[in-house]
């Protein structure tokens, strides 16, 4: 089995954290988002990953550092890592065919700026999975169309008129992902384009011309990552689902001075806290400093210092420095706010 993990955007709305982080690794309750979102994938497959393969961008943006980190996390589960370049950024099939080479046998292809928590077992007898989950406002998402055998029939993006409430988030499984390179290979050759791009659709829709059968597995959760607001949120949602297990969210490397911790929060190393109430459902990074302040439903990265300040709903990046009395803030790396 391989996981495919196309993540060459620049995650635009998620600025000014993406200015110098790649969104898949903007870390959410102490962990980047694809590394939990690999990791809860490799989860639900119950059986063994042999290759992980990441699709990055351009090189000076997604550099040196970025490649080791995604080569520890597939080397943490056991996998051959593998890096593919997207360098031109045409769609979704085109990130895809990009790792060309990989394209083989049993794969789950997910976009890596969502996470999920689920619990099913995986069809591995149909030709391919959608992953699904019910809303509440399916003419906002692409839905599945599904007929009397529970087989999906059709993809419709945005749909005017009701078709199903199970939208698609981004996570495919393919008994045999060569079928789905060939199709994509002929919309490539023949240049069929949607909104500019290469799109995964077109590929899948071949598919299920040519009669595959398509079966959904609906996730229990599906949070976005997609900008300042839903990231946090999922950051609330992701603190809460980890507090209910085994996962360590303290580290026992912090220091506290007259200050509060109110769980669960993510306490990375080095954290100082002096003078301040941290929590519930606060994030902070590695070596970061807080005095004097009241900081909750928040994610701060790493080496960044906070005086001074109350804090919720608030995003603030590494090595920044926040002394004031705002409230909802979002302060990118490196900047300073005094």
């Amino acid at each position: 089995m391989k996981i495919i993990v196309p993540m060459a955007g620049r995650g635009s709305r998620l600025r000014p954290h993406t200015l110098t982080i790649p969104k898949p690794l903007i870390p959410v309750a102490g962990k980047p988002i694809v590394h939990r979102l690999v990791t809860e994938i490799t989860e639900i497959l119950d059986e063994k990953v042999d290759e992980i393969a990441f699709i990055l961008g351009d090189p000076a943006f997604f550099g040196d550092d970025v490649v080791e980190s995604l080569e520890e996390l597939a080397n943490s589960l056991g996998a051959k890592p593998t890096i593919y370049r997207q360098l031109e950024p045409k769609g979704t099939g085109h990130a895809i065919m990009c790792a060309e080479p990989s394209l083989q046998g049993p794969a789950v292809i997910a976009y890596a700026d969502t996470l999920i928590k689920a619990d099913f077992n995986l069809d591995k007898e149909a030709d391919s999975v959608i992953w699904t989950k019910k809303v509440e406002n399916p003419e906002a998402y692409g839905v599945v169309n599904l007929n009397d055998k529970e087989e999906i029939t059709e993809l419709v993006e945005k749909p005017t008129e009701f078709v199903s409430d199970q939208a698609v988030i981004g996570i495919y499984y393919f008994k045999d992902v060569a079928i789905l390179k060939q199709e994509l290979q002929y919309v490539l050759d023949n240049n069929i384009i949607h909104g500019g791009e290469y799109q995964i659709n077109d590929g899948i829709k071949r598919m299920m011309a040519d009669g595959k059968i398509f079966k959904t597995g609906t996730v229990d959760e599906w949070m976005d990552c997609g900008n300042k607001e839903v990231t946090v949120a999922t950051n609330k949602k992701m603190l809460g689902f980890i507090a209910k297990t085994s996962e360590k969210l303290i580290s026992n490397n912090h220091t506290i001075e007259n200050s509060e911790i109110i769980e669960p929060c993510f306490i990375g190393e080095e954290v100082m806290l002096k003078n301040s109430k941290v929590g519930p459902y606060a994030s902070i990074g590695k070596g970061t400093i807080i005095e004097d302040s009241t900081v909750k439903n928040s994610i701060i990265q790493t080496h960044s210092v906070v005086k001074n300040a109350t804090l919720d709903n608030a995003m603030i990046g590494n090595h920044a420095t926040f002394d004031g009395k705002f409230t909802n803030v979002s302060i990118g790396d490196y900047s300073t706010l005094k």
